[in-house]
């Protein structure tokens, strides 16, 4: 496994900082014009400026997000699969990807149509609310980093019977 210099950690680290805070912003900028579509702004307006920020911004932050949290794992202490909150982190961000890129982008494109329906155009709200609300549920994991190693990442406990004599 290929380790980074405390220099090279610290840069992976905020890139993947930067990336993540610019998903939740996109996040919030969505949000906020879903709310104003359902309340009456401009659909012409608002729904086309929606469907940029999903295809612009919302789309390449999530996979960015993906893959720069998939690299700070590898090439850091924590591993991939060996803490819980990491595999809990890598979870959430590879189904929010996959939900962004297969069902959110398409959905709110569609919401800028002429022949959108009520459901395209709240999913414009909802999906953004669900997203903030996991990205700060994952920045939480990420800073008390609760639930300790996976089972995989435990070293074996060595018992008295199982220590070859003349090693204890």
């Amino acid at each position: 496994m290929s380790r980074l210099s405390p220099h090279a950690r610290k840069a992976l680290l905020t890139l993947h900082l930067v990336t993540a805070l610019g998903w939740l912003g996109a996040d919030l900028v969505l949000l906020t014009l879903g709310v104003a579509g359902l309340r009456g702004a401009a659909p012409g307006v608002v729904y086309p400026a929606a469907a940029l920020v999903v295809t612009w911004l919302f789309a390449p932050l999530s996979v960015l997000v993906w893959l720069v949290g998939v690299a700070s794992a590898l090439l850091t202490p924590w591993g991939l699969l060996r803490w819980r909150w990491v595999v809990v982190k890598l979870v959430l961000t590879t189904v929010m990807t996959g939900l962004v890129l297969f069902a959110l982008t398409p959905n709110v494109r569609a919401a800028a149509g002429p022949d959108a329906t009520a459901h395209q155009r709240i999913d414009v709200v909802v999906a953004p609310a669900v997203s903030t609300t996991l990205l700060v549920t994952m920045a939480v994991i990420s800073t008390w980093k609760p639930w300790g190693r996976t089972r995989r990442a435990v070293p074996p406990r060595r018992t008295a019977a199982a220590t070859p004599a003349g090693r204890r």
